[in-house]
């Protein structure tokens, strides 16, 4: 499936993490082989699947690597650590990316150059409308806007979101990879250094499933994601896993080139009480970048 690019500069490896979802997989990896800007790699990290993931994988020509211990936080990291790409996209299987995705992706990392990373929302389909609103909305809206005031900078969504290899190679060695109840993309946002760049491209919307919030114990399991776990202890850590008096956050301010940084230390939040790390950290809204993907002001 992968083919080679015409004027690109950097070489983009796409990694999906899977377990025993092989129909979805099929339709991503389709998806992926219509690209506008075709991957150099494609891979498929399967945590111990049962079901056709090898023949889907087989049949598209794409790598897939077997990872054993279980989680997505191994599954993913094992991914990243294979990808040759400059540029490692990741996205889920039940993501539906639009043909231009990887051209996009592209676009923003390049322009934005070393330590940054890109992330979009998600456009949910299946499930009631009113199920696709509030998934857009509360879910990921609450995860973004929490989340980034927690960590002073805007988290990257794991089913829509890519990095520079050099990210990559300066926290992969400190990210969560044995505990399967922490979510990849939180951890890999809580990682972040103050110098690498989160750049939140509102116009890069992924298709997702709405699977996840179509009942109410899945939803709530989904939607405390991006909570903190300071109310969760011991054995018992399903949202977040031991994040309680990890959070960095600050409030923010807009600079005059559009840019939004961090400015106030130590901060106290809500009931938790955490207490958060000084730090200052660059989180680009579109501001300072020419990649197209924003609204107009």
């Amino acid at each position: 499936m992968s083919r080679e690019p015409v004027g690109s500069a950097s070489r983009l490896s796409v990694v999906i993490p899977t377990r025993n979802d092989a129909a979805m997989l099929a339709v991503c990896l389709h998806l992926l082989s219509r690209q506008s800007r075709p991957a150099d790699e494609i891979i498929v990290v399967d945590n111990a699947s049962s079901d056709d993931t090898a023949a889907v994988c087989s049949a598209a020509g794409v790598r897939r690597i077997l990872v054993d211990v279980p989680g997505i936080p191994a599954t993913t990291a094992a991914g990243f650590d294979a990808a040759a790409g400059d540029i490692i996209a990741r996205l889920d299987t039940d993501s539906r990316p639009p043909a231009d995705w990887l051209e996009r992706v592209e676009a923003v990392l390049d322009a934005a150059g070393p330590l940054s990373l890109v992330t979009g929302p998600g456009e949910f389909y299946g499930g009631r409308r009113w199920i696709q609103w509030a998934g857009r909305h509360v879910f990921l809206g609450g995860y973004f806007r929490v989340v980034g005031f927690l960590l002073g900078h805007a988290p990257v969504y794991g089913s829509n979101f890519a990095l520079r290899r050099d990210v990559w190679q300066a926290i992969g060695g400190s990210v969560e990879r044995n505990n399967p109840e922490v979510h990849d993309d939180l951890d890999i946002s809580y990682h972040l250094r103050p110098e690498m760049a989160v750049i939140y491209a509102p116009n890069l919307v992924m298709g997702v499933s709405a699977r996840p919030l179509t009942n109410w114990p899945s939803a709530a399991i989904s939607a405390c994601r991006w909570l903190p776990s300071g109310w969760s202890s011991g054995r018992n850590r399903h949202c977040g896993a031991a994040w309680s008096g990890h959070g960095r956050g600050a409030a923010w301010r807009r600079t005059a080139g559009g840019q939004e940084e961090t400015t106030a230390d130590n901060v106290q939040a809500g009931p938790l009480s955490f207490a958060y790390k000084a730090r200052r950290s660059r989180l680009n809204w579109c501001g300072d970048v020419s990649h197209g993907l924003c609204p107009p002001r």
